[in-house]
């Protein structure tokens, strides 16, 4: 059979495949976009290895195991009730307890959560650890919201949560909207309902259960797996111009390790735009970011008090400045097609992504196409639900490692993911690293539910 007939085959497969996603799952555009990426690579990876296709192993893999759908009631500082809807949406097991944050934002959909489940059982597959995939959290915004609040909501979404989860059952973690504050709260409900001291929530403080380096892990393990690809072309970060999306967590950890590697980063962003320093972003200037955002909690304007030389371009990305590598760090598809094509036609060398999907499916083939570096979320943002493993194996342990300790099985992780993207994506000198990440963390799940039987 002829490339051209094959791969007419394919198509003609992954449109059929996709039909039947969307009859079935309606109305989730995100979900239906997740799917369709890895479609294209499993599918005829599925095609030449019939014992998966014939146990119908990826249509299972598409279908949550549960969704779990809830009210949430509470009160605010005024005594006024308000009513948010909670999730948990338990995606597959097959390897593991449930694994996935939480996420607090007015933007959560279940379509989004699925989407985010989805794409964390082939990441969790990917890490080499023993985690299924799951994802949940609520429309409840807690931008503007007192402490008081936070915890009152917090109380009440677990008090509804806590008999779906476990330590060997389901092991939520945090995720936008959800930090170190909503964690405590979350933990110290469930022990309150529970009467059990365990290994629940991962993103824990150090004082009661936390790892060292969780709040690091995602953002540094995307620099981790930059490192790697470059590695690939005999090449490293030190020197390079790095364009970085968000202010959150993972960007600014992010910012951190590529200044600790002697790389350059010049730009971050949040909702209202982004920030574009030329001088670069100093160890001294990122302290001025995480005051911003994790004191003060306002825009990022305000970093042109203390950097006037800096520029802000309200409602605007940063893909469109030069710069040979970027760390996508915010959220889902914040770059389009057309950003994709700014960044290669900039000179944009590598993109690792670090938010979850921040790359449209245009975008991806932009990338593809230059045949650039381009690591997929479920690989390169792999680094924060890795440590969330290590930390459940401390609890499980009844011990706490030292930062070296953790950082160096980071590393390790990352470089595991990495030689399992480049063994199932080489193609004729190239690395598809979508492929790769796509088929490794693919047949790890298949083969457990193989082992299983029909289910």
């Amino acid at each position: 059979m002829s490339t051209t007939t094959s791969e007419t085959r394919f198509t003609t497969h992954i449109n059929d495949f996709m039909d039947m996603v969307k009859h079935r799952s309606p109305g989730e555009p995100e979900f239906h976009q997740a799917v369709q990426e890895v479609a294209e690579s499993i599918i005829p990876f599925v095609e030449s290895n019939p014992k998966y296709k014939a146990a119908k192993i990826f249509e299972r893999m598409t279908v949550p195991d549960r969704v779990i759908m809830f009210r949430v009631v509470w009160e605010d500082d005024q005594g006024i009730p308000h009513v948010n809807l909670g999730y948990r949406v338990q995606f597959n097991n097959a390897i593991g307890p449930y694994k996935g944050g939480f996420r607090f934002h007015p933007s959560v959909t279940l379509g989004t959560l699925k989407f985010l489940g989805f794409e964390q059982v082939l990441k969790n597959s990917l890490t080499t650890l023993p985690l299924g995939g799951a994802k949940g959290g609520s429309d409840f915004d807690p931008k503007g919201r007192s402490d008081n609040e936070v915890m009152r909501f917090c109380q009440a979404f677990m008090t509804e949560m806590y008999r779906h989860i476990g330590a060997d059952v389901d092991v939520p973690a945090g995720d936008i909207g959800v930090g170190a504050r909503e964690i405590g709260y979350l933990f110290g409900q469930y022990k309150r309902i529970a009467n059990e001291f365990t290994g629940v929530l991962t993103g824990k403080g150090v004082q009661y259960g936390g790892s060292l380096i969780r709040p690091e892990a995602t953002g540094y393990g995307s620099v981790y797996f930059a490192k790697e690809m470059l590695a690939t072309q005999n090449d490293s970060i030190q020197g390079k111009t790095c364009l970085v999306s968000g202010a959150g967590n993972v960007a600014q950890y992010t910012i951190e390790k590529i200044i600790e590697l002697g790389g350059r980063p010049v730009t971050f962003s949040d909702s209202t735009g982004f920030i574009h320093d030329a001088d670069g972003i100093t160890r001294e200037k990122l302290s001025v970011i995480s005051d911003i955002k994790n004191v003060k909690r306002v825009g990022i304007a305000d970093y042109i008090k203390s950097f006037p030389n800096a520029s802000f371009y309200p409602g605007e990305r940063p893909w469109r400045i030069p710069g040979d590598l970027a760390f996508p760090s915010a959220t889902q598809n914040e770059i389009s097609g057309d950003d994709a094509r700014h960044l290669v036609m900039n000179g944009c060398r590598l993109v690792s992504e670090g938010a979850n999907m921040p790359t449209t499916l245009e975008g991806i083939e932009v990338f593809r196409q230059a045949k650039i570096l381009f690591a997929p979320g479920k690989a390169a943002n792999a680094g924060g639900v890795a440590i969330s493993g290590l930390e459940m194996t401390q609890n499980s342990m009844r011990l706490s490692w030292t930062r070296d300790e953790v950082d160096a099985k980071l590393q390790e992780i990352m470089a595991r993911i990495h030689t399992q993207c480049v063994e199932y994506g080489q193609e004729d000198g190239f690395i598809d690293y979508v492929k790769g990440a796509n088929i490794a963390g693919f047949i790890k799940v298949a083969d457990a539910l193989l082992a299983y039987g029909t289910l």
